[in-house]
């Protein structure tokens, strides 16, 4: 793997058209999308300024017994004014596409723009092929030596398009897609895009991800190949997948934490501290973390997405529970961050794609919006016209560049593909061990609005706060999720972020202990430098579901309740400015 510093040279003016082919690595004809517009070129320029059933969830077993017997040891329109109402993000303007940023005072060594039609107005809408077999992606930890050569084979390939460093299916140029999108190359509406934070997320990773696949597949000539997932939230899983980890092969990268490699157990929580525990208790709190992020705070579907970002908006409004906790910490735990200074390849966006993990890492990412529509309850996608119609903007395998919107991608065998099934115990891992017999004393307690706002969160904090209303009913509890919410944390996002959010306990928790009926959840940020942010202080509203939190730990009828903040990670830099508990309809 080349360096973080290693330098694309800038491109000079060139056609790209489906003719662009290596004759060696072509698809057959079988294979080919069918569009009316096909066989159209398209002039590109680059310059010095724009570089199935549900598998069973293990009910009724010992939670002891299911870690040791599962294997034991997560176009114009940029360019127009804002409207006075909202309306959905358009697809990149290539055309303003500049370097993109590492930190305040370091650009990318290289541009992560893609070739470009000179005419984005007539690049085409996609529509997907017609299929007659599923494509399948397999669990990493079980694949079979000859899916595995398959796999290596098809990047090894990808990898040799490097030679042309402007061939948009080569392997850098389908990691710059993450850097362009992800640290500020783009502009939309007069301001930075960013597709992390927000609803965004995992729409723009399902495209990213489906048309990586179909490269992967076109170079084989094997159009049912699937991707393999990380199947972190498993037991089994809970390790980088060996097929990923052989010095020497396509699928390697040599800017991974080496204390991480060798059957290590992943820590989902992991932000560049290690907790001194055993492995039993790392996947008892894998577990735990996914049973909070999947089921307890992600009831209302906003919640699980992240929230609204509609054209004319700041980037980063809020991110939902899965990206902020397993996703992002996986990246930090895989990250080279005691050899690399930001933490290369996954431990920062811009250079996240250039490890082939990160393709897997996302698949599981992926399957856990699926997973997640099937707990049902209020628990489905978001109609919101603003995020159905939000576009992105990719090339497919035949080298033809397409634009694509959000409401196309919310059916995986509409795409033609789905997952092969694994069995999910955090489903049935709901914290049920209490750290504290009955109520904490909230009289001894200041209350937040004597502890808020806060300058630094440099320690544990304890305070009691009020609530909205107590002993409510089913239907009310149906009707509005209780919603503990922190407002306007600030933070340099250049920097690694978490804290975690225990009720009822106070500052001598053991946080190292997440399983526990006490754990709330916790807020993460990965570093996402932005141009546009010259001082990059972050500035968020996070809210935690805790209707479900309150019942278990029998605190349905209080009025005050006692809420703990443990910092983790960047505590120093971290300042509140209110909680507050608030009734809220999903």
């Amino acid at each position: 793997m080349a360096s973080s510093t290693t330098s694309l040279p800038l491109c000079s003016n060139k056609t790209l058209s489906s003719s662009f082919t290596n004759s060696s690595l072509s698809a057959k004809p079988s294979q080919l999308f069918l569009h009316a517009r096909r066989n159209q070129s398209f002039k590109v320029s680059c310059n010095a300024n724009n570089s199935g059933e549900h598998d069973k969830n293990l009910e009724g077993v010992d939670r002891r017994n299911v870690l040791l017997g599962l294997g034991g040891l997560y176009g114009a329109a940029n360019l127009a004014p804002l409207a006075a109402t909202a309306s959905p993000i358009p697809p990149p303007d290539l055309k303003t596409c500049s370097r993109a940023h590492i930190n305040d005072q370091e650009e990318v060594s290289y541009s992560c723009c893609p070739p470009k039609p000179e005419d984005l107005d007539s690049v085409p809408y996609y529509k997907f092929p017609s299929m007659t077999k599923l494509r399948i992606r397999p669990p990493a930890h079980a694949a079979d030596e000859e899916y595995i050569a398959k796999y290596q084979l098809a990047t090894s390939r990808m990898r040799e398009l490097d030679k042309d460093p402007f061939d948009p299916l080569g392997f850098k140029q389908q990691a710059n897609i993450h850097c362009a999108y992800c640290n500020g190359a783009y502009k939309v509406g007069g301001k930075e895009l960013q597709v992390h934070f927000s609803w965004l997320f995992f729409p723009f990773h399902r495209w990213y991800l489906y048309f990586y696949e179909r490269i992967l597949g076109s170079l084989i000539n094997d159009p049912t190949f699937g991707l393999p997932y990380w199947n972190w939230d498993h037991p089994k899983g809970m390790r980088l997948p060996p097929m990923f980890d052989v010095p020497g092969s396509s699928l390697y990268d040599e800017k991974r934490n080496q204390s991480h490699r060798n059957g290590t157990i992943v820590d989902l929580g992991h932000f560049g501290t290690e907790v001194q525990t055993t492995q039993l208790q790392t996947m008892t709190n894998n577990l735990t973390l996914m049973y909070r992020q999947m089921i307890t705070n992600a009831p209302c579907p906003l919640l699980f997405f992240g929230q609204p970002y509609p054209l004319g908006t700041d980037p980063s409004p809020g991110m939902g529970t899965i990206e902020n906790i397993p996703h992002t910490p996986i990246h930090i735990w895989t990250g080279d961050n005691p050899r690399q200074p930001h933490g290369e390849n996954m431990g920062n966006f811009y250079s996240a794609g250039l490890d082939p993990v990160f393709y897997c890492h996302h698949a599981n990412v992926d399957r856990m919006w699926s997973e997640w529509k099937q707990i049902g309850g209020k628990r489905r996608d978001l109609t919101q016209k603003d995020w159905l119609n939000s576009e992105f903007f990719f090339y497919d395998e035949n080298r033809n560049p397409f634009r694509v919107k959000v409401r196309d991608c919310l059916d995986t065998k509409k795409m033609g593909y789905d997952y092969a099934p694994m069995a999910t115990p955090w489903r049935n891992f709901k914290p049920i061990r209490k750290t504290t017999a009955g109520k904490v004393n909230t009289g001894v307690l200041p209350p937040a609005s004597k502890v808020f706002p806060l300058a630094k969160l440099d320690r544990a904090i304890s305070f009691s706060i009020n609530r909205p209303a107590s002993s409510r009913t089913s239907q009310e509890k149906n009707e509005q999720e209780e919603m503990l919410e922190f407002t306007k944390i600030q933070y340099d996002d250049s920097k690694y972020i978490r804290f975690d959010v225990f009720l009822n306990v106070d500052k001598t928790v053991n946080a190292d202990e997440l399983d526990k009926a006490e754990f709330a959840g916790s807020y993460t940020s990965l570093p996402h430098v932005h141009g546009d942010n010259t001082t990059h202080v972050t500035s968020v509203t996070f809210q935690l579901a805790i209707t479900e939190l309150l019942e278990d730990i029998g605190l349905e009828d209080e009025d005050i309740i006692a809420v703990t903040v443990v910092p983790k990670t960047g505590g120093e830099g971290i300042s509140i400015e209110s909680a507050e508990i608030k009734l809220v309809e999903c």
